[in-house]
């Protein structure tokens, strides 16, 4: 190539990647965080935070209401609100006492707070934990009818039993079943003829209480492959089978008060009076983290953010190394231009206010102090929040020690955590 036309080549080559340069994103804080970023200014303890607008949540939990199918009781998934006034408040605003639960510890300490709540768990427990909840059981609440244990197998089923017998119990037992997630329980409902013949085998420590078929699985393939309500139709059936497979064994069920469970936050926005299931479980869409915005949860409304304090502040983006890359990054996207490290970090979190604020993966991860780059227009300075948005609940909210209640324009309240024990 002649050196002229290799010049050429390259100016268009460089006048094209100058037309590819991000744009400036950045913006304040929108007047929703402006408020909650001035009041922290003056009245915030100096750390993250993690913000529940109270207000919010309610609404939600009105939103939620009014989409539940009318033959359908609402159970609450505490793994997603974990935290007891967090609950308490939501079985306030729903009308509802059934929760969901997923950990030993969260099962005593609801038990202790709300000794006429009904409890069914959300996963098979290893007998131990079932166990040690027994041990630790105080107050008001009657296990024997308001616990549902929930069992996935023939040997799972052994071992409970046996602990029946040791405590001198009768056992609730839901029986997981697999309606197309693939994650463990029942996989054919002819599993159920042993199952059942042995539950009834020993009344005086076990008693069929129902289903639970979570469909976490529908919406999630592509839709050239099969659509959300195709998914939905193919679960139910495949719940259907399980409960005809049961009234054939058994026919005496059908006059019996059972629990047959279903659904998800995802999902429950496809459910109507047609369903197989009578009862819907349901958290996350209450403080809707991000990766719940979907379009069948479009009426909620986001509740739960993080404010992290902005420890440092200065123009430009200073990388170390012998390269100046921080130089020549910052002036091809102006979104570079400033760089904030924070108070913590590395959280199942995204920046959602300033606008155009992202993190910097080349400076590396932090859990003490994050780095996060943004353009000058998001005007934010030392001392002011950078506010996160949690992509799931159930571990995030336990990371940050009392939850910070945002209410009528200010924190009005703090709800302890559930506690974690040794782990969930």
């Amino acid at each position: 190539m002649k050196r002229r036309g290799f010049l050429i080549g390259l100016g268009a080559v460089a006048a094209g990647g100058w037309l590819l340069r991000p744009g400036n994103q950045g913006a304040p804080h929108t007047p929703y965080f402006q408020s909650i970023n001035d009041h922290l200014r003056n009245a915030s303890p100096g750390r993250p935070l993690m913000l529940v607008d109270q207000q919010r949540l309610v609404r939600n939990c009105h939103t939620l209401k009014a989409m539940l199918p009318s033959r359908c009781a609402l159970r609450i998934v505490a793994k997603s609100l974990p935290s007891v006034p967090m609950i308490q408040t939501v079985m306030r605003e729903t009308g509802s006492d059934r929760v969901m639960v997923f950990h030993q510890p969260f099962m005593n300490a609801l038990a202790d707070a709300e000794p006429g709540v009904d409890m069914l768990l959300g996963k098979p427990m290893p007998v131990q934990a079932a166990r040690q909840f027994y041990n630790e059981l105080s107050g008001d609440f009657d296990a024997d009818p308001q616990l549902q244990w929930l069992i996935d197998s023939r040997p799972r089923l052994d071992q409970y039993l046996q602990l029946a017998i040791d405590l001198d119990r009768r056992l609730n037992i839901n029986l997981e079943i697999d309606v197309g997630l693939h994650r463990g329980g029942l996989t054919d409902p002819s599993q159920l003829d042993e199952i059942i013949s042995l539950i009834q085998a020993h009344p005086a420590h076990l008693r069929f209480s129902g289903f639970m078929g979570y469909d976490a699985h529908v919406g999630k393939l592509p839709g050239f492959i099969q659509s959300a309500e195709d998914g939905h139709r193919e679960t139910e059936a495949i719940y259907l089978h399980y409960i005809e497979r049961l009234y054939q064994l058994a026919p005496a069920y059908r006059n019996e008060t059972l629990c047959f469970n279903g659904g998800g936050s995802p999902t429950i926005g496809l459910y109507d009076d047609s369903t197989t299931v009578n009862e819907l479980a349901a958290g996350s869409c209450l403080v809707k983290a991000s990766d719940f915005d979907l379009p069948l949860l479009a009426n909620f409304e986001p509740a739960v953010f993080i404010a992290a304090p902005v420890l440092k502040q200065w123009d430009g983006l200073n990388l170390p190394g012998p390269i100046p890359l921080g130089e020549l990054w910052q002036r091809w996207d102006p979104n570079r231009r400033q760089t904030y490290f924070i108070y913590g970090g590395y959280w199942k979190a995204t920046p959602v206010s300033p606008a155009g604020i992202r993190e910097n993966s080349v400076y590396g991860h932090s859990t003490n102090q994050m780095m996060f780059n943004g353009s000058p227009d998001t005007a934010l300075q030392v001392d002011d929040q950078l506010f996160l948005r949690p992509t799931q609940s159930e571990f995030v909210l336990l990371q940050f020690g009392d939850l910070a209640v945002w209410q009528d324009g200010a924190i009005q309240d703090w709800w302890p955590p559930l506690t974690q024990g040794d782990g969930a």
